[in-house]
């Protein structure tokens, strides 16, 4: 298994994605575009403590971008939505 920062690179907040996380315990995470669902369900419960249901997840293609006369792609990227199981909660705001 790859190290845990190589398969987590980061959670993904925002308003779609704090609403999956009270209504239907999903916390959505950018990963390595690499990762299986068995090694990022591994990942999740061994950084965070918890028990995970689920792992769906998506390919996302990188956006063309210009910046004046130049033309670029941004970096293709991996989405994973992760089902925590009942009772079971991850808190990014440490409140």
């Amino acid at each position: 298994m790859k190290p845990l920062y190589e398969i987590i690179r980061k959670p993904l907040i925002s308003e779609k994605a704090n609403l999956l996380k009270e209504t239907s315990q999903i916390v959505t995470f950018e990963v390595n575009r690499s990762a299986n669902k068995i090694e990022i369900k591994q990942a999740i419960e061994k950084a965070f403590d918890v028990k995970v249901k689920a792992v769906n997840t998506v390919q996302f293609r990188g956006k063309m971008k210009r910046v004046g006369a130049n033309l670029g792609q941004r970096n293709n990227w991996k989405k994973a939505y992760v089902t925590l199981a009942e009772g079971q909660n991850i808190d990014f705001y440490g409140v």
